[in-house]
């Protein structure tokens, strides 16, 4: 199954220009090497509407999943996880718990993060760390669920 995907980077300061964005293009190669096709890819400030915004304009794109990266740390700016529970319909919260449990293996700062996963219309979106090798890691971890997740999502047939 060929997922239609959407990759938003939160950043401040990438979005200021102070530094390259590099979590993006991982995401866009872990997407790829997945076999997925990235639709759109968005550079957002640590701001709740534009991060709003940037989900729904990529789901009106087709998006059937959305990767955010960045956001989802205890720092005060990082709003993500409040701005996508406020779209959301559902929260998946497996995700977050294998993210964290399995990158608790790699560090123990691990457990300050809140990264999640929620269903925005009928997408799923899952917030990583700004942390390119951590969201990448984490994309990892939960790469097994995803495509199960869209085809009920968008109510593909199933072969079961």
């Amino acid at each position: 199954m060929q997922i239609q995907v959407g990759i938003i980077t939160i950043s401040d300061r990438a979005s200021r220009g102070q530094y390259d964005d590099l979590g993006g293009p991982a995401l866009r190669k872990a997407a790829q090497t997945n076999g997925w096709k990235v639709l759109v890819e968005n550079l957002v400030p640590d701001d709740k509407r534009d991060i709003q915004r940037a989900i729904r304009e990529q789901i009106a794109k087709g998006c059937e999943l959305v990767l955010t990266t960045g956001g989802t740390g205890v720092a005060l700016r990082d709003v993500t996880p409040e701005a996508v529970h406020e779209i959301a319909i559902r929260e998946l919260p497996g995700f977050g718990e294998v993210m964290r449990s399995e990158s608790m293996k790699i560090t123990k700062n691990a457990i300050l993060s809140r990264n999640l996963a929620v269903v925005v219309e009928k997408s799923l979106v899952i917030c990583l760390p700004g942390k390119p090798s951590g969201a990448v890691e984490c994309l990892g971890f939960v790469v097994g669920a995803i495509p199960h997740c869209i085809e009920v999502l968008q109510e593909v047939p199933t072969s079961c």
